[in-house]
């Protein structure tokens, strides 16, 4: 156990005068019953006076007060808590066919604001992350419950180069693996790392990737076989189809170039994966994703301030003592 104010622990320098001061006073009162004792004015002993009951009362209040000095020092002091959570990993297409204005404003924008609704509507026990990918995938928010950090990620986002679904599935996986305190690898296809032994879809119960995203792929690795290694680890995609099927055309570089959503592919994704497709703007479609999170009970040790325990002990023991005073003697300690 340690304190956060332990100077406030001097005051428990006061207990010894205390108790000096009350056996002087015991002292002094038997001196008194000796000297008026046979004159009738103070009850004798033998029997009928309190006897050693007198000094329970006193010995409570004295262990209330060491109890509510210690309180004075802020204990705090290992404490197992358990809670339930789960962790949702965003991961956002910031590729430059996100910039096409299929789904107005553009694509970007629409896959913020379902992942805005989507954030709003979670409770404090789920944890998100952010992961942005091109034609590379990196985490740009570690997974949190602090949801205006979380939105403040999604406002920062903007449409870059190339897709990679892949990579975007990659990096998804690395930060729920890092969350998680477990060992992250660059691609599931290091040489030298063993793949992981392959766990029924699903059973990774507290984590699942939302993959917003037009599907379109044109950089390695092959999203198929990154959704595999995601089964292979029991994680679930949820992927959220943004743009339309009929496409728009977007100028690059002096190109025209016509890009569309690729569902087909985002309901590949899911399927491998026991997750669920999604068009967005379906809000209420996109919630039911949360439905299919299993949060998981999970027991953590933290380092706890107990003063209100000590703070309440000390309350209830000086509460007995004075009840036993005033029951006995009619008298406070």
């Amino acid at each position: 156990m340690i304190f956060v104010w332990p100077i406030m622990l001097l005051s428990l320098s006061l207990i010894p005068l205390f108790v000096i001061l009350y056996l002087f006073l015991q002292r002094r009162r038997n001196k008194f019953a000796a000297r008026y004792g046979s004159l009738g004015l103070v009850q004798e002993a033998g029997g009928r006076g309190p006897g050693y009951r007198r000094h329970i009362p006193p010995v409570l209040f004295l262990i209330g007060l060491i109890i509510l000095m210690l309180a004075l020092g802020r204990p705090q002091t290992v404490v197992r808590i358990p809670r339930v959570e789960g962790t949702v990993i965003l991961a956002f297409d910031v590729s430059g066919s996100m910039a096409a204005d299929d789904l107005k404003p553009s694509r970007m924008e629409a896959a913020k604001a379902a992942a805005r609704g989507f954030v709003e509507h979670q409770p404090a026990s789920v944890e998100i992350g952010i992961v942005a990918f091109s034609d590379g995938g990196f985490a740009v928010q570690p997974p949190t419950n602090e949801k205006q950090v979380v939105l403040e990620s999604i406002d920062r986002l903007r449409p870059q180069r190339g897709t990679a679904l892949g990579q975007g599935i990659i990096a998804s996986l690395n930060t729920i693996a890092t969350a998680a305190g477990e060992t992250a690898v660059s691609s599931f296809t290091d040489p030298g790392v063993p793949p992981p032994t392959p766990v029924p879809a699903g059973t990774y119960t507290s984590a699942v990737i939302v993959l917003l995203t037009d599907g379109e792929n044109n950089q390695n690795p092959d999203p198929l076989a990154a959704a595999q290694a995601a089964a292979d680890r029991g994680v679930r995609i949820y992927t959220v189809g943004i743009g339309s099927p009929e496409g728009a055309i977007l100028q690059i570089d002096d190109f025209r170039v016509h890009t569309q959503l690729n569902e087909a592919l985002l309901q590949q994704i899911a399927l491998i994966t026991d997750g669920a497709y999604y068009a967005a703007g379906n809000e209420v479609e996109l919630q039911a994703i949360y439905d299919n999170i299993n949060l998981e009970l999970v027991v953590e040790s933290e380092q706890t301030e107990v003063t209100s325990i000590f703070a309440g002990a000390s309350i209830l023991v000086l509460l007995i003592s004075g009840t036993i005073s005033l029951l006995w003697f009619s008298r406070w300690p």
